[in-house]
């Protein structure tokens, strides 16, 4: 028999339309929460008693769920008593964030968004505003924790709700390195592009043309730059500098992208000598070659695109 996933720990996440909770909510399952917005109350207690899904790891995740005023059936009185019954319960530890915000910020944030305050349809955002104060303030008095958002930017209420709910459930930040040829255009989901054209080109060496940046001629060709060692270390700073950043930001991809002219020799080369350094800082890179396989054409490796290369060109390329 599965046992009940019931979590030891349930964070209620309320307050004021446009204060912040959808964002809120967004950064606790960033931060490996399982999360919840505007499910009805009366589905609460049966939402607790529900079996552990086939194959869910041990162990309960901390729980977070999401009410405001077009929750169906919200009533803070209610939610209130609902929450004392499960706390009677003893196992289960359940507490209640409040986001508030002044009402001349709300305002301003309803008229940016050109949103309807959502119990002000067809009168000014500011009665809906001040109604909706009315409503939800036994509940505000009530909770555990209370943030105003009125001077805090988005990052600024992403970073508070990590430092107060990190529980170490993150599952951190995914690593790809992928290499590509500009010839067939820039990986649309890259978050980092270097360009390596200022290597010398394999393409134009015969015995190279047909292999790619995986064999170890190529490969070898390529480390042999004398700009190779002075650019890879250059990288490899910034980018060791830049992934804890992304990660204390909860960032969910990071994607490194090398780019060559066409995809086949640099970039291959350059990627998998680099993945292979992040492995050894204790990343565990994903490894993607775009346009390994594509067939090797002059015109797109063509010098007069900027190509670089110490080699002459042949007389089928020189200007008439």
């Amino acid at each position: 028999m599965s046992k009940p996933a019931t979590p030891t720990t349930i964070l209620l996440v309320t307050g004021l339309s446009g204060a912040g909770k959808t964002t809120a909510l967004n950064q606790l399952e960033d931060l490996g929460w399982e999360t919840i917005d505007n499910l009805p109350l009366r589905l609460v207690g049966r939402l607790l008693k529900m079996p552990r899904g086939q194959g869910q790891a041990e162990g309960n995740l901390p729980l977070a769920l999401g009410f405001d005023s077009r929750t169906r059936g919200f009533s803070p009185q209610q939610l209130i008593e609902q929450v004392k019954k499960l706390q009677e319960s003893g196992d289960i530890a359940i507490s209640t964030l409040f986001l508030d915000c002044q009402g001349s910020e709300l305002g301003r944030r309803f008229a940016e968004t050109r949103r309807p305050h959502p119990l002000a349809h067809d009168r000014p955002a500011a009665d809906g505003i001040a109604q909706e104060r009315s409503i939800m303030q036994p509940l505000r008095r009530w909770s555990d924790m209370v943030i105003d958002t009125t001077n805090l930017a988005v990052n600024n209420l992403k970073t508070l709700m990590r430092e107060r709910f990190d529980q170490g459930y993150a599952r951190g930040t995914t690593l790809s390195v992928t290499s590509f040829g500009f010839s067939r255009g820039v990986p649309h989901n890259a978050d980092l592009i270097f360009d390596l054209r200022f290597l010398r080109n394999p393409h134009w060496v015969p015995d190279l043309r047909a292999q790619t940046g995986q064999d170890a001629p190529v490969c070898d060709y390529v480390i042999a730059d004398p700009a190779f060692d002075e650019a890879f270390a250059k990288i490899r700073d910034l980018v060791l500098f830049l992934l804890p950043k992304y990660e204390a930001e909860a960032k969910a991809y990071v994607n490194i992208a090398f780019g060559c002219t066409g995809g086949r020799h640099r970039s291959v080369c350059f990627t998998e000598v680099f993945a292979d350094m992040l492995r050894g800082q204790g990343y565990a890179p994903s490894v993607d070659h775009r346009d390994l396989g594509s067939r090797p054409v002059d015109s797109l490796e063509n010098l007069r695109r900027g190509d670089h290369d110490d080699s002459p060109p042949s007389k089928e390329m020189q200007p008439s």
